[in-house]
């Protein structure tokens, strides 16, 4: 079983409940907008295998160091790990095309700094915006997600809701 943490659209704000939250977690997962890649440095110093890619907002480090897009395996789930992805019903053009032809089991996104958990029945995927966890933008409440996955399941998914 691997316990896995999620976050996206920091923007450059480290949180010290970051580190609370994702203490316990085998692998944390950040779906661009990091804004700074000493996020990433110090997500990584928890002791977990950290997975980034950059979004629309990265430059510099982060561009160089964080590809677009990543699609990798934990346990037996496919995963696609990117920024701009879109969600099941309005997906971003080609992603559709892309996790169909990939098999992908779990889609992470960030972007929109909606927090959203949606199964996609067509798709047989599940999909995660894990929302903002860095204070810039217009979201009312920042939000970190976990999740475990053991074999080909996905279970114990929990939202952190830590204020604005």
């Amino acid at each position: 079983m691997k316990r896995i943490g999620i976050l996206s659209d920091t923007h450059g704000k480290w949180e010290d409940k970051y580190a609370l939250y994702f203490q316990d977690c085998d692998e944390i997962w950040h779906a661009g907008d990091i804004g700074d890649y000493s996020i990433i440095d110090r997500l990584t110093e928890l002791g977990a295998n950290v997975r980034a890619v950059s979004g629309n907002c990265d430059h510099g480090m982060v561009r160089r160091k964080c590809k677009e897009l990543e699609i990798f395996k934990v346990e037996d789930v496919k995963v696609l790990l990117t920024h701009i992805g879109g969600y099941p019903g309005k997906w971003a053009p080609g992603m559709k095309r892309l996790l169909r032809d990939e098999k992908i089991n779990l889609m992470v996104d960030g972007h929109s700094h909606i927090l959203k958990i949606k199964y996609d029945p067509e798709l047989n995927l599940l999909h995660i915006n894990p929302g903002a966890a860095g204070e810039q933008g217009w979201h009312k409440v920042r939000t970190l997600v976990r999740l475990e996955i053991e074999g080909k399941e996905m279970k114990n998914c929990e939202i952190i809701e830590m204020g604005k």
